[in-house]
């Protein structure tokens, strides 16, 4: 996770460090204590002079096409009740959730996991908030492939070797918390919770009974979720904490080579400047012992002691930048890169820019619309799980009555259909006799309700003049009486 998050963050100093640890104390500068060369980032920092390697942030993009595909449009979250519908959206808007959702997607892609924890505090909001713990500080158990408890871990304080962590584990019903005093490597000894101001308040919401530690949640499960991004892991089979998009070594090194191409193509923009070669007679002395230089804005030479022929005079170099075969190169190990981490060319502007509908674009991504299906699988189980404990420990924290119920989850479609097709194709459909009003409905607006789409439809056939009245009602009058706009006394021509 420490290699994924140097890639992720895009530091430079991070990703030395993180190669530098593979092979500490080698001081040889070609090759590692293998005998194999040294990779990009692996090679050791020059002494004395500046590290001009350059670092292209195609991880950090992965992992925002990725939280994009998932989460760019919200995902529709649809209770059968009514009240746990309204509750649900006033807690969504006031917490941001899709902010948090689009924040674990990202971090879920780089990191291999994420946990979604909901926690309350009554001084800050009267409902439930939920929070994105990254993966690098979440350690969850499973039983049978069920998450049974998680354990949540942050470090407080770093003195030199002194680390001060808090603990904070969930397990069905209850929150546990404790404060340890260690060293980088030792969690060290428990010490009391008001050793530190962040964790001093929670000493005052602790349950009496049991060992002091304790919070009641009232909830019967766990209030904290564990999605892994993908699985399996391919470096730790049977481990259930998923892996990132780009945990291959493989797809490291074409980070490492796009690096290098880029660093490649900057040293010979730099080395191309313009240079001019003056000879000794067009240099300015500036006295004994300091040297001479050139004015290159001088008009008026003094002449030189060399014949006409001599060929002494300014000489320009420059040279040649291999624009060409730097971006070839660049393209090249970019597509490969994230190709191999599951995502079409296309999603990053490396492949055909020409398509222009929906079923085009749609045929460009299919790579990354699999990528966010599969993904897609682990993500709505465990959101339906956390939307149905939000609203149960919603209401066992007395912020509202709501029976909390477990949701429908649905993800947006990354894309939208061309209005244009989806005419033409009613169009089609409709001089064929092949589709009836109600369909075309649907067809116009696949996310309306079963009512929404039977309103619309009737006031189509009221404004067509395809729904008559029933001759046999001829003297009933009114908008309630059969035959008035009303499906049970009158119905499309025949």
């Amino acid at each position: 996770m420490a290699i994924d998050d140097a890639w992720y963050s895009g530091d430079k100093s991070r990703l030395r460090r993180v190669y530098a640890l593979q092979d500490i104390g080698n001081g040889h500068n070609e090759r590692d204590s293998t005998g194999r060369p040294w990779r990009f980032w692996e090679r050791p920092r020059p002494v004395g002079r500046r590290d001009g390697r350059l670092h292209v942030p195609l991880a950090a993009d992965i992992a925002a096409k990725s939280s994009q595909l998932l989460f760019a449009e919200p995902p529709s979250v649809i209770f059968e009740d009514d009240a746990a519908q309204k509750r649900w959206t006033e807690i969504a808007d006031a917490t941001g959730f899709d902010s948090v959702l689009r924040e674990a997607g990202e971090v879920a892609s780089a990191l291999g996991g994420i946990a979604l924890r909901a926690t309350w505090n009554t001084e800050l909001a009267k409902h439930p908030l939920p929070t994105a713990v990254h993966a690098d500080g979440v350690l969850p158990d499973w039983q049978y492939g069920v998450l049974t408890g998680i354990t949540l871990w942050r470090e407080l304080l770093r003195e030199g070797d002194r680390v001060l962590r808090h603990l904070e584990r969930h397990e069905p019903g209850k929150v546990l918390h404790g404060v340890y005093e260690g060293t980088s490597t030792n969690l060290g000894r428990r010490v009391p919770l008001t050793e530190h101001p962040d964790t001093e308040g929670i000493a005052a919401t602790l349950d009496a009974e049991g060992n002091g530690e304790t919070i009641s949640t009232g909830v019967p499960g766990l209030t904290c979720r564990y999605i892994p991004n993908m699985r399996p892991n391919r470096k730790y089979r049977g481990s259930m904490l998923g892996r990132s998009d780009w945990q291959d070594d493989g797809i490291r090194d074409l980070f490492m080579s796009l690096d290098e191409t880029y660093t490649s193509w900057m040293r010979d923009i730099r080395l191309a400047k313009a240079r001019l070669i003056a000879p000794h007679g067009f240099l300015n002395s500036e006295g004994m012992g300091k040297g001479a230089s050139f004015d290159d804005d001088k008009e008026i030479w003094t002449p030189i002691n060399a014949g006409p022929t001599s060929g002494e005079g300014l000489t320009l170099v420059q040279f040649a930048i291999r624009v060409t075969e730097h971006e070839q190169s660049w393209k090249a190990f970019s597509r490969k890169a994230v190709e191999s981490a599951g995502y079409s060319a296309q999603s990053f502007g490396l492949g055909d820019a020409s398509a222009v509908t929906a079923t085009e674009v749609v045929s460009q991504e299919r790579s990354s619309l699999l990528t966010k299906a599969q993904k897609g699988g682990y993500w709505i189980p465990e959101l339906e799980a956390f939307a149905e404990m939000l609203l149960q420990l919603d209401r066992a924290q007395g912020f509202s009555t709501v029976t909390a119920s477990r949701p429908r989850i649905e993800l947006a479609d990354s894309v939208s259909e061309d209005p244009k097709t989806v005419a033409e194709t009613i169009e089609l459909l409709a001089r064929g006799t092949a589709v009836s009003t109600e369909m075309k409905v649907r067809i116009r607006n696949p996310d309306w309700d079963d009512t929404a789409v039977k309103e619309e439809t009737e006031r189509i056939l009221k404004e067509t003049g395809a729904m008559v009245t029933d001759p046999a009602m001829t003297g009933a009058e009114g908008p309630g009486a059969p035959g008035f706009g009303n499906p049970a006394g009158g119905g499309e021509a025949a």
